[in-house]
């Protein structure tokens, strides 16, 4: 297979060339255009009690779509909100993403959840992360462009701007005081990571944009 990612920053988009034989998993909804003969079915990623969880707290799809080319043809993909479509090669290691982030990979990755905690529950964020580990490709997505930091200590970063990091780094998720000030306070959860690392970050917030929007839906 050959990938071709375009668009970026704003709009970016991920098309895949492939051979008879090929497949790709996709993030359900997200294949925008393909060839007529490629074939489509759904496949559940982590288990059933795993693609639960994250289905109904993360918001991520229960399965991921997998389409299989039985001769030349293509598919493109793209994420649901406007933003850059990042590539990262897997050579048996981890990674770990938010789990809105995932857009596709190579079969044969593993997807697992992992649950922010209670207090990312109750806060009304839900925080699910996803940490793959594999060997192949790896697309992802963020919302609007990519900061990229290498982390040597520190750093204390809004949720909702975190995309992808590099298990290296350890991280903690709390809010920015206690119960109270997290659930009204409006800063919502962040996450703390420590040690040494890169670390992906958006910079635009989707929980922002939809509170902005919100007093102009009103019917």
């Amino acid at each position: 297979m050959k990938f071709d990612i375009s668009g970026n920053p704003d709009y970016g988009d991920l098309t895949v060339a492939m051979e008879p034989g090929d497949a790709i998993w996709a993030e359900s909804g997200g294949m925008n255009r393909m060839s007529s003969h490629l074939a489509m079915k759904t496949h559940m990623v982590g288990g059933l009690a795993q693609s639960v969880v994250r289905k109904f707290l993360g918001g991520e799809s229960l399965f991921v779509a997998e389409y299989t080319a039985s001769q030349l043809g293509f598919i493109g993909i793209s994420p649901a909100t406007p933003g850059s479509v990042l590539h990262r090669e897997m050579t048996g290691d981890s990674f770990m993403l938010t789990a809105g982030a995932f857009l596709a990979c190579t079969p044969g990755m593993d997807l697992s959840p992992r649950f922010g905690g209670m207090r990312s529950f109750f806060s009304g964020e839900g925080v699910v992360l996803i940490e793959v580990t594999g060997t192949g490709d790896l697309f992802y997505n963020a919302f609007g462009g990519v900061v990229e930091r290498e982390i040597d200590g520190e750093l204390v970063v809004d949720t909702g701007h975190v995309v992808a990091w590099e298990p290296s780094l350890d991280y903690t998720i709390s809010g920015m005081g206690g119960i109270k000030q997290t659930l009204f306070s409006g800063e919502g959860l962040v996450m703390k990571f420590t040690g040494r690392g890169r670390l992906y970050l958006q910079t635009r917030h989707l929980g922002g944009l939809a509170g902005w929007l919100s007093p102009y839906c009103v019917g």
